[in-house]
């Protein structure tokens, strides 16, 4: 409002100047006096200023028509610069439509097409910043990663293009696998523009990859910095970070300043295990036992894990099994109803000798959850409360095809670690392992499968029955017909396995032959070798003698390979296989 008065004023100002101007010069009694070819001429002042202006405005007309008759002049004459403006606009437009197929032909994959279309391109236009860029594109497109990068080392030379040459240049060091010179071309891009997400994404996982871990924290604090990262996350990826410099600063032999980075790193993220683990050992080498065993709880109070459990009994190493069983009441404590607190206590129970107290610590885990881990632990429960063997040969044989529990697993690519690292050995993720159960690959059934379990554990030990005697052979009855109230000397039945000796026998291998209770001495022996019996017999109950009706029956008997005949003339004739 102000200045809109005072822009009022001064044109008012002005007018009225030049209004007391020109009074002023109308009163003046002078005048101007020309005189051209014996005449005079007297102007006024007024009349004089106006001749002026139009003599001015004339000039300006007449230097206009000039020039504009000069110009028309060279242009009908066919003047050089008008003819080369004339190609030069032709040549732009050329040069511009084959960078735009160029580029077209890049984003399909067209290669060959591609380097045709930068050549030309090239030709026509005279902006090396635009076309050196297409035929770089164009050469990695096509394959010929050499000229690519000599096209990359000629940007350098450009402030425009220094940018995009050394991230071209990275990238090609990047598909050799040479980390370590990418990890230098990606420092300098940085320098060059620090904002840039992609790059700092490169080069953050480049520092993890060649374990810059001081590095790697700077450039994840610039990019919380600069907001492309959530809070935690941050805080996370820090505190790995951390604990990975800690561990190295440990192996170089400053205990002082692992301690401290492990402490920091354990606070900062609670559930990460391997850092609770070393700042618990750490406390513990300066005999603090109350913090190790308080940063320890903690962890275990957000996720349980053996190594906790390792950690924690290696406050109080030389303690008998009833005290760490007291001492661990505060660690169970924090987290009671998790699957591996439950594990630990009844590993701790085992330990104490309290089995039924173990299998109620277990409680159905190995029926609902089995793994390597749950089925051990029962069958060192079912072995102390004085089990058969067959029943604890069952739950480790049950442990062979059962899945292994939570192990240190890749979120990208699946890959089983047995150690954590914030690296993974597979596909080089940061940060990606956690503590989960791996995904069971089915695959077909083999020989040590649990299929296999009846043959690999037997059968339960019944109480041992009277052996019969062999040692003395059984007298034959005289030949004849039997009396029906007599009855017949009882056949028995016997299992032998058609193997070659020292071979282990199936189930199909198993023939049932008929062997009579006595047997029938000849003039000249001739035994005929028998092949090994069953390992398992399983006997069927005792049936009456047989009798003329029943002469298919036959009473089973155990077979006693120990024992030798008494005479080996007696054993005269083998009755044939079935």
């Amino acid at each position: 409002m102000l200045l809109s008065l005072l822009k009022i004023l001064f044109f008012f100002a002005v007018v009225l100047a030049l209004a007391l101007g020109a009074v002023q010069l109308s009163e003046t009694g002078q005048v101007l006096r020309l005189e051209y070819g014996g005449m005079e001429y007297a102007l006024s002042p007024l009349k004089a200023l106006i001749a002026l202006l139009v003599l001015m405005v004339a000039a300006w007309v007449i230097f206009k028509l000039l020039g504009l008759a000069i110009a028309v002049l060279r242009f009908l004459v066919g003047d050089e610069t008008a003819i080369n403006r004339h190609f030069a606009r032709s040549r732009e437009r050329k040069g511009y439509a084959a960078f735009g197929e160029g580029m077209l032909a890049v984003a399909s994959g067209e290669g060959k097409l591609a380097q045709d279309k930068a050549a030309k391109a090239a030709k026509y236009l005279n902006r090396p910043h635009l076309t050196n860029l297409l035929a770089a594109q164009a050469a990695e497109v096509s394959g010929d990663t050499a000229r690519a990068g000599d096209i990359y080392r000629s940007l350098l030379d450009d402030d425009r293009t220094r940018f995009v040459g050394i991230r071209g240049l990275m990238r090609q060091k990047l598909a050799e696998g040479d980390t370590h010179k990418a990890l230098l071309l990606a420092q300098k891009a940085y320098a060059l523009k620090p904002r840039h997400k992609e790059l700092q994404d490169t080069l953050l996982e480049l520092q993890t990859r060649e374990h810059d871990w001081k590095g790697a924290r700077q450039t994840l604090k610039d990019k919380r910095a600069q907001g492309d990262l959530p809070k935690d996350v941050a805080l996370r990826r820090d505190a790995v970070l951390a604990l990975q410099e800690a561990s190295d600063v440990l192996a170089a032999g400053s205990s002082i300043s692992a301690r401290e980075a492990a402490i920091s790193a354990a606070k900062a993220s609670p559930d990460l295990v391997p850092a609770a683990v070393l700042a618990a050992r750490s406390y513990v080498a300066q005999k603090d036992f109350r913090n190790a065993s308080r940063i320890l709880e903690k962890t275990w109070s957000v996720q349980p894990h053996p190594d906790l459990a390792a950690a924690y009994a290696e406050i109080v190493p030389d303690e008998t099994p009833a005290a760490r069983l007291r001492r661990f009441d505060a660690l169970i404590r924090k987290n009671p109803e998790h699957r591996e607190t439950r594990l630990l206590k009844a590993e701790l129970l085992l330990v104490a000798e309290d089995f039924p107290g173990a299998r109620r610590a277990l409680g159905d885990l190995a029926e609902t959850h089995p793994t390597v881990r749950t089925l051990s632990i029962m069958a060192a429960v079912e072995r102390g409360e004085g089990a058969d063997d067959s029943v604890v040969r069952g739950w480790l044989t049950r442990a062979l095809s059962a899945s292994r529990g939570p192990q240190w697993c890749c979120d990208k690519c699946h890959n089983v670690m047995a150690d954590w690292a914030p690296v993974c050995d597979s596909c080089g993720g940061f940060d990606t392992l956690t503590w989960r159960e791996p995904e069971t690959r089915r695959s077909a059934s083999t020989a040590t499968g649990a299929e296999m379990l009846p043959l690999l554990i037997g059968t339960p030990r019944q109480p041992e029955a009277e052996a019969p005697d062999l040692s003395t052979p059984v007298q034959p009855h005289p030949p004849g017909p039997a009396e029906p109230e007599e009855p017949k000397a009882s056949a028995r039945r016997v299992e032998m396995a058609a193997v070659a000796p020292g071979m282990v026998p199936r189930e199909s291998d198993y023939r049932v032959i008929d062997e009579p209770s006595s047997t029938v001495t000849t003039p000249e022996p001739a035994p005929v070798p028998v092949a090994e019996p069953a390992p398992h017999v399983i006997p069927a109950d005792p049936e009456p003698a047989v009798t003329p009706d029943r002469a298919t029956d036959y009473e089973p008997v155990m077979v006693r390979p120990d024992v030798e005949p008494a005479d080996a003339a007696d054993w005269t004739e083998t009755p044939p296989r079935r």
